[in-house]
């Protein structure tokens, strides 16, 4: 694999910080590449390399400001990059870009907010793209960015004050918005954003990739937006498992979580169903359990089989209590077969279920509040119990105050309470 630095020079860091620690630790790219290799070593040698370079951060730069990193991997972003890189620069000390094959106009974009492009030869595997994004870095925490997130000016000025002065985690996590209804978030859910480049943080995983927490973690109100203005290509990361598959590579729990997403996602429910069966046989992270349990039920559904979706569906609540999404499908399975009162008793609660947004798990925001306000509206209005429709109604209103169906449902319950609601 060749890879071909386009920088125009390297740049010295301004932050006296930043310059000063290269006298004690190399960019990842000049170590040798034994020195990260999870299967060479110890528990010990991570956590003594750890910790030396947390001392060396506390003993030498006490009271001196944070440099920060921002690193994006990227491939024909030349409609968004801009956008992008433009927030990146309100919180950014150096910019971090690993074109992977652009044919369309994104490294001439790129080259107006930084010299620091490098070239890397796409070998199907995201982990590794990033880890060699992570290696160019100098600063002394890193972030990652995707070439089509956005980030809000508030947050852009939360996550300057995380770094400057003396921030003492390793690693923060910040809430990733993924689904919008106009301006508002309807999909959110916590990644690991910003690390401190001395422990050596790897990502893992040829898709979907993830670092392992640990060291001091906190958690960050900073929201990053991922805001797409082209469909994602829907058969790339299937294909990369697939490929590692045919390779003789047995998938980790993670992905074959992932594997039997993507293929619900591109129809294929039967081979999905029998990835994510198997993967409920094994010791995966509860959250992508309960969220396996779900996809079943979708892919169950698409095959018209209703007893084995439901099943598989009521499966979840043998990890955890149930949640909002669970909760919502069996209302809807009961409104559809018109036993209003038990539909009733699944959206009520799915309003009263409970969700820690900071597990990392999906959440729906939608499916918390806002549907099962408008489907309790509707039911109680068929069982005539128009006051209790309305006041569903109204909290529906308090979320989405703009949405044509709560705003036609209060025409409705004015003329029929005969009252201004």
């Amino acid at each position: 694999m060749q890879v071909t630095d386009c920088s125009v020079q390297n740049k010295i860091i301004q932050s006296p910080r930043a310059n000063l620690r290269g006298l004690f630790f190399m960019p990842y790219s000049v170590i040798p590449s034994t020195t990260f290799c999870h299967s060479e070593r110890s528990e010990e040698s991570v956590f003594l390399t750890a910790f030396t370079a947390r001392a060396y951060d506390v003993i030498l730069y006490k009271g001196v400001s944070m440099t920060l990193s921002v690193c994006l991997i990227v491939k024909d972003e030349q409609e968004v990059i801009a956008r992008c890189l433009d927030c990146a620069l309100k919180f950014a000390d150096e910019i971090i870009i690993v074109d992977t094959g652009s044919v369309d106009g994104t490294v001439e974009e790129c080259r107006k907010f930084t010299d620091k492009i490098y070239f890397y030869e796409w070998n199907d595997d995201f982990s590794a793209a990033r880890n060699f994004a992570f290696g160019k870095a100098a600063c002394d925490y890193v972030m990652w960015l995707d070439a089509d997130d956005v980030v809000t000016e508030s947050s852009c000025a939360k996550i300057r004050e995380m770094i400057k002065g003396e921030p003492n985690f390793d690693m923060a996590f910040l809430p990733y918005a993924a689904a919008f209804d106009g301006d508002r978030a309807t999909f959110v859910y916590y990644r690991e954003r910003i690390m401190r480049r001395s422990m050596n943080f790897m990502f893992e995983g040829a898709v979907h990739e993830a670092v392992t927490p640990r060291g001091n973690i906190v958690y960050g109100d900073a929201e990053i937006q991922h805001k797409k203005v082209k469909e994602s290509a829907t058969m790339r990361n299937l294909h990369i498992l697939q490929k590692m598959i045919a390779r003789g590579i047995c998938l980790n729990e993670r992905e074959k979580f992932y594997y039997g997403r993507e293929l619900l996602f591109n129809g294929m429910y039967r081979e999905s169903i029998a990835v994510l069966e198997d993967f409920l046989k094994g010791d995966g992270w509860v959250e992508n359990k309960i969220e396996a349990c779900v996809n079943l039920c979708r892919a169950y559904l698409s095959l018209d089989k209703k007893d084995a979706a439901y099943a598989a569906l009521l499966k979840s609540f043998i990890y955890a209590p149930p949640r909002c999404e669970a909760c919502c499908i069996l209302g809807g399975k009961f409104f559809e077969e018109n036993d209003l009162l038990s539909a009733v008793f699944w959206y009520e609660r799915a309003l009263g279920c409970s969700y820690d947004i900071k597990s990392g798990g999906f959440v729906n925001y939608d499916v918390c509040a806002f549907i099962p306000c408008m489907q309790l509206c509707v039911l109680y209005d068929r069982l005539g119990d128009y006051e209790k429709a309305n006041e569903f109604n109204e909290r529906a209103g308090t979320i989405k105050p703009d949405d044509k169906n709560y705003l036609n449902n209060k025409k409705y319950f004015k003329k029929r309470l005969g009252k201004e609601v």
